[in-house]
């Protein structure tokens, strides 16, 4: 089946209509899309509605993007996403982003994500909140010794912005404090 996800009707209704091949006198295949778009989709603004078909309110949110209730239907989603399994709520979350593009009603609904993202707790959105926690560790130390005045060689710079261990970078943080050079990071933690 071709899906095609559309944010206005004329759209929508042009990417509906049959895809004949072959010669116009003897077509061998005609592909009918689906297409879906703010003229065919309901605008799901009720939590408990979403929570019954987040598949639907995730077309929702993205095919209502440009919609001046687009908030509430993203409020909706964002509810009922917190009522699934962490698989589903990431499959449809990450969905409903790349669908929304540069679309004002993005930026809404990556407030609305990024004010409880602890639902998520699949390993990579572990990881990813790790790596995320070392990276700002690594620039903290870098930013400590800049301050100081400290030279930082290029392969200091590489090797702390390579770490990934959030303990070790805490040791970092600590002696950056105190250390006379930046070599100095890896012979006393």
């Amino acid at each position: 089946m071709l899906l095609v996800v559309c944010q206005d009707e004329s759209t929508a209704r042009w990417a509906g209509r049959p895809i004949r091949i072959g010669p116009p006198e003897w077509p061998s295949l005609t592909v009918r899309p689906l297409a879906l778009g703010p003229h065919n989709v309901p605008a799901v603004t009720d939590p408990s509605v979403a929570a019954r078909d987040v598949p639907l309110a995730a077309f929702s949110a993205i095919t209502h993007g440009k919609d001046p209730n687009a908030a509430a239907v993203l409020g909706a989603l964002a509810t009922a996403s917190k009522t699934v399994d962490e698989e589903t709520a990431t499959l449809f979350g990450e969905l409903t982003e790349l669908g929304l593009g540069d679309t004002p009603a993005a930026q809404i609904w990556r407030d609305l994500t990024a004010l409880d993202l602890s639902f998520f707790r699949s390993a990579s959105s572990q990881r990813l909140r790790a790596e995320g926690k070392a990276e700002g560790k690594a620039e903290a130390v870098l930013t400590i010794l800049e301050r100081r005045g400290i030279t930082v060689r290029d392969g200091v710079r590489s090797r702390i912005l390579g770490c990934v261990d959030v303990e070790t970078l805490d040791d970092w943080l600590g002696h950056a404090l105190t250390a006379a050079t930046a070599e100095e990071l890896f012979t006393e933690a």
